[in-house]
């Protein structure tokens, strides 16, 4: 064994042993440092996950866009199919059945009046709860006045009570969309959308299908008058909620409240690719819905109670199941992930009804292509409600995005009467498919538009 020799500085093995596990030794402590502060970054990193997923679940606005919902819902059908199920019920003659279905202009062209509801603000409860509780109180008053009309020997005193119903209905749905966009973040989009439809499916099951049933048993004057009381409902949820930023400042005059929302939309550099998107995104979805029934009917054979089940009563629960999943998951994916991979998904399920015109009456692709198709439609919807929402300006939120939703239907308008010409030429099966292609120029332009969707993170 060596030792420290004369020579001045000379170092034995035994030390160079010693140095080396010292330092050795200090390594091992700087790593046991730097795992442990990995370990605290990643625990503060699942905690504020965490943090975050149960802030957007149990925020106060995610549940009042529920009850919203449901207020914005229940009219629709009283003054559709239930009303025209009471006249027909009463004996009314068929012609005067026909009239009764202009009742329903007004959701058409709601966005003719959505400019006054920017401008003015009523002295209660703010800009846009202040609307919302005049109109719910309308509602419930009007929809009170229609249980005491006999539709057999009043006919056009029940049909302007319903008019004005469906016009303060959709002056409703104005205010509401508008405070939606402008009471939830960015974050908050997708399930608030997903959970809005949740409550508004859930509104057309009461006002219809319920309604039916119940004036087999009370009669249609009791069934109206409950219906009325159930708009307390929608109260409670704008008396609940909370008023959107009182910084913004609406139009200062009608005429910039009118001009303003086109200007401002404009004069962004997409406007145009993003309108073109509003009227593609659904397109290939809504031009196979157009013939589903009838297909599901004519086409395959089921009977109106196996339609009615599976079609009606499944494909609801999956549309409700679908805008759920769809906008939860929308937290994580974001609004150009979420469109595009819900988008694919709405297309390739036409496919599925491809498979059902080939295969023939089965059942088990029957409830598998209705389930696929209202879950995929569901999943698109939140996503596609949340890009509607991302897009206005919370200024003038309440035209834009009126505008923006009757825009959505354009293409749909134009497209679904040549379903019929198109299955007598080339059959079921390859209606489908070209529904499937239908879907393709959408999804092309969403790529296109991809980074302007990003940006649209950033509030107004």
């Amino acid at each position: 064994m060596e030792k420290v020799g004369e020579g001045k500085g000379r170092i034995v093995p035994e030390a160079k042993d010693e140095t080396a596990g010292l330092e050795q030794k200090g390594q091992n402590e700087m790593q046991k440092q730097h795992n442990s502060a990995q370990n605290n970054n990643s625990r503060c990193s699942m905690r504020f996950s965490e943090s975050f997923w149960f802030r957007i679940f149990t925020s106060r606005n995610i549940s009042v866009m529920l009850i919203l919902g449901f207020s914005s819902g229940l009219p629709l059908p009283l003054t559709g199919g239930t009303l025209q199920a009471w006249l027909t019920m009463s004996g009314v003659d068929l012609r005067t059945i026909g009239v009764f279905s202009l009742v329903g202009l007004p959701y058409t062209l709601k966005f003719l009046w959505s400019p006054f509801m920017d401008r003015f603000v009523p002295p209660w409860l703010g800009r846009r709860r202040g609307w919302m509780v005049l109109t719910q109180l309308s509602l419930l008053a009007g929809i009170a006045c229609m249980s005491m009309i006999s539709p057999r020997h009043a006919p056009l005193v029940l049909a302007f009570i319903a008019i004005i119903i469906a016009f303060v209905s959709a002056s409703q749905d104005i205010v509401i969309d508008a405070y939606r966009t402008d009471v939830l973040r960015e974050p908050e989009r997708g399930l608030g959308a997903a959970t809005f439809v949740t409550g508004y499916r859930i509104a057309m099951l009461v006002g219809g299908a319920l309604a039916l049933i119940m004036a087999d048993h009370i009669g249609w004057h009791n069934t109206y008058l409950l219906m009325a009381v159930l708009m307390v409902i929608g109260l409670a949820g704008t008396f609940s909620g909370q008023e959107p930023d009182k910084k913004v400042i609406p139009p200062k005059s009608l005429e910039e409240a009118v001009w303003g929302p086109l200007k401002d939309f404009f004069s962004r550099p997409s406007a145009v690719a993003m309108l073109s998107l509003i009227i593609l995104y659904k397109l290939g979805d809504a031009y196979a819905g157009t013939m589903t029934t009838t297909f599901l009917l004519r086409g395959v054979e089921f009977s109106a109670t196996e339609v009615g089940t599976i079609n009606k009563g499944m494909g609801l629960v999956a549309t409700i199941v679908g805008a759920l999943f769809g906008g939860t998951i929308m937290v994580k994916l974001g609004l150009y992930r979420s469109l595009m991979a819900f988008g694919m998904l709405q297309m390739v399920s036409n496919l599925t009804f491809m498979l059902l015109a080939w295969t023939g009456k089965n059942y088990g692709v029957m409830i598998f292509a209705v389930t696929f198709e209202n879950l995929s439609g569901g999943m698109g919807t939140a996503a596609f409600v949340a890009l509607l929402m991302a897009l206005c300006n919370k200024r003038y939120s309440a035209t834009q995005f009126a505008l923006l939703s009757s825009l959505s239907a354009l293409g749909r308008v134009f497209i679904s009467p040549t379903s019929g010409y198109v299955i007598e030429s080339i059959g079921w099966a390859m209606f489908f498919l070209l529904t499937t292609f239908t879907a393709l120029p959408g999804l092309w332009l969403l790529y296109r538009v991809r980074y302007a969707i990003d940006l649209l993170k950033n509030e107004k």
